[in-house]
This record gives structure tokens, C-alpha cells and sequence, in this order.
């Protein structure tokens, strides 16, 4: 699910309030494009903008992956894979509420079967469109599930946003918690009363954390 055009205006306010570049990439979806199709697209991405960084005003130095839900899947997939591939070099990876590890078996997935706005049967619907029909789940690579990287050392520091009443926040706070063991700098916050993907309802608690988002790009990004 979708678009340029749906994070269009958030990316254009998100850039005026963090003083940053956003580039907002058009990636393939599932189930047409199942896996690796997404993940090698944004990375595609990463490696266009560092190679434009001077005719776009970048700092080369000072770049950062950022995504909500799949989306910060997707960013911490890149950040795998530009550690991996010997580059871009990054400085932030933003996770919001990240889908990040397709075995779904901590307690809050286990237990969220008809929260609001995300639910454990919608995310197990979401890993089949993802992988393709028929893959099996033992094989699933960590560019697809990041919790599944058995290595994450060298990675970016992290900033790792997970709601209470979300069947990702387990997955989201275990990964925080393997980038601290990994010597990683990771700020992690835990949304007590939130449910999935609350920051753009217009909630005090949503506003606070949008504000927190951009405050954690001017420190990392020197935006």
C-alpha cells in the first residue's frame, strides 16, 4: 500500500521542519513484486542519491535512512545492505513502529489480533505478499526481515519508535535491543496508550513523537 503521492505532503513538511533533503523512492510493491524487488529498489535509491549529492546540495557524509511500518523494514534493510556492500556510508536509520521480522512470535504478536489500524492477521497477510507465495519462512533473508541478520555491528545509530498496542512492538524493541548489544547507538521509545503508526492523527502523543523525529535528524544529520 502506497504511494509518492500519499507521503507527498508529509515528505515536503518533514523536510521544511528538519531543514533536510527527502527523497521519497517509488519502490516496487508485493505481491507483484515480492521480495527482494522493494529493498533493492530504495537501495538503488540511496546509491542514486549519493551519487547526485553535489547537484542536490547533500553532504555525502550526512546521510540517513527513515520509514514507518514496511517502510522501516525497508530502511533497515538499506542500512544492511549499504554496510554490506561497502556503502553509502550512513548516519541515522529512523525506524517507526518497523515491521522487522517475519517469524511473529513475540507477545504482542501473539496477542494483537484486532487492534486498530494493524493486527497480527494483517501482518501475517503481508509477510505472504512480501516473500511470494510458497518461500519457505526458514530461508527468509535479513534483507527482508532484519531481525534475521545474525551480524549488526557496523551499523548506523538507530532511532526506534514502537506502540503499545501494536503486534510489531516486541519485534521493534528486540531489534533495538540486539543494535545496543551490537555496540550500535540506538535511542529507543516505547509509546505507552499508542496504537500502530499514530503520529500522523494529530494525537499530542503523535505530535511529540513528530517532533522527536525531527529533532533526532538535525542531531544526526546537522540539519
Amino acid at each position: 500500500m502506497g504511494s509518492l503521492e500519499t507521503e507527498h505532503s508529509q515528505c515536503v513538511w518533514f523536510a521544511s521542519r528538519a531543514n533536510v533533503v527527502v527523497v521519497s523512492v517509488e519502490y516496487r510493491l508485493a505481491s507483484e513484486n515480492p521480495f527482494p524487488a522493494g529493498p533493492e529498489d530504495c537501495y538503488a535509491a540511496l546509491r542514486w542519491l549519493a551519487d547526485h549529492s553535489d547537484e542536490l546540495g547533500v553532504d555525502p557524509a550526512r546521510l540517513g535512512v527513515a520509514g514507518c511500518s514496511a517502510g522501516g523494514a525497508l530502511a533497515a534493510s538499506v542500512a544492511l545492505m549499504a554496510r554490506d556492500r561497502k556503502g553509502p556510508g550512513l548516519a541515522l536509520q529512523l525506524l517507526t513502529c518497523p515491521v522487522i521480522d517475519d517469524r511473529m512470535d513475540t507477545p504482542s504478536a501473539r496477542s494483537f489480533h484486532g487492534t486498530p489500524v494493524w493486527s497480527t492477521p494483517q501482518s501475517e497477510s503481508m509477510w505472504r505478499h512480501c516473500l511470494g507465495e510458497g518461500r519457505e519462512r526458514r530461508e527468509t533473508s535479513p534483507y527482508a526481515a532484519p531481525n534475521r541478520a545474525d551480524d549488526l555491528s557496523g551499523l548506523p545509530a538507530a532511532r526506534i519508535v514502537t506502540a503499545q498496542y501494536d503486534p510489531l512492538r516486541d519485534e521493534g524493541i528486540r531489534y533495538g535491543l540486539r543494535l545496543m548489544e551490537a555496540d550500535v547507538p540506538v535511542t529507543l521509545h516505547q509509546w505507552a496508550g499508542a496504537f500502530p503508526i499514530f503520529d500522523p492523527f494529530g494525537t499530542e502523543s503523535g505530535q511529540r513523537w513528530i517532533d522527536e523525529q525531527v529533532l533526532a535528524v538535525r542531531e544526526a544529520l546537522g540539519g
